[in-house]
């Protein structure tokens, strides 16, 4: 566990990240956001960890869900900035999304993986594995272990007091230079625009999803 992050530290200690982090284009916002914080705020407690992998998704991507334009279930995704946008998939799993851009404009960075850290109990609980590297290595794991739902759309990423939130890792360039580069690689379960190199993770971080040919 990183020195500054521990558990009994307060919501308050972490610092949010500020609007302004989110509103450029998802493809810079995703690999900025490795070894960054996703937290939620739930009533058991925090639970959360560090990102690790990335995936961005784009206004004129034909994988995003964007690029037909808004409905009722992509609103979200239009702005404003710095807020959740959350799907469900393969009628089982949630995925969990950070919107970027102007809004109106429809992009998004889904999470694809975190490193453990708040709740761990918790974690274990909600997802019975036999190791720790498996609670929260895809999207739809950490969900599963961190409790997140729909019921967590449009929630604002940027205030400590939301139910989610994403903040400042005061060790990240220390995490960053001890686990490699941020790797670039094609996105991951997709048939649309999958030769994009719009895939971010830290190459050194063991529960990335996914290991992948580096672009």
């Amino acid at each position: 566990m990183p020195r500054h992050v521990q558990e009994g530290e307060g919501v308050n200690a972490f610092l949010p990240l500020p609007r302004s982090f989110f509103e450029p284009s998802a493809s810079l916002v995703a690999p900025l956001l490795l070894g960054r914080l996703l937290i939620h705020n739930a009533p058991e407690g925090r639970i959360g960890g560090i990102i690790v992998e990335t995936e961005a998704y784009l206004a004129d991507d034909p994988a995003s869900h964007a690029f037909r334009g808004q409905t009722a279930r992509n609103r979200s995704m239009f702005g404003p900035p710095g807020h959740a946008y959350l799907y469900f998939i393969y009628g089982n799993h949630w995925c969990f999304n950070a919107v970027c851009g102007a809004r109106g404009v429809g992009e998004a960075v889904l999470v694809r993986a975190i490193e453990p850290v708040f709740g761990l109990g918790l974690m274990r609980l909600r997802r019975r594995v036999a190791a720790d590297q498996q609670l929260t290595n895809g999207p739809g794991k950490l969900c599963a272990a961190l409790g997140l739902d729909r019921g967590f759309d449009g929630m604002d990423l940027c205030d400590a007091n939301s139910p989610v939130f994403m903040a400042e890792n005061p060790d990240r360039r220390k995490l960053l230079a001890g686990q490699g580069t941020v790797t670039t690689s094609p996105r991951i379960g997709i048939s649309k625009a999958a030769h994009l190199p719009l895939r971010f993770h830290l190459r050194g971080n063991i529960h990335v999803s996914r290991r992948a040919t580096l672009a």
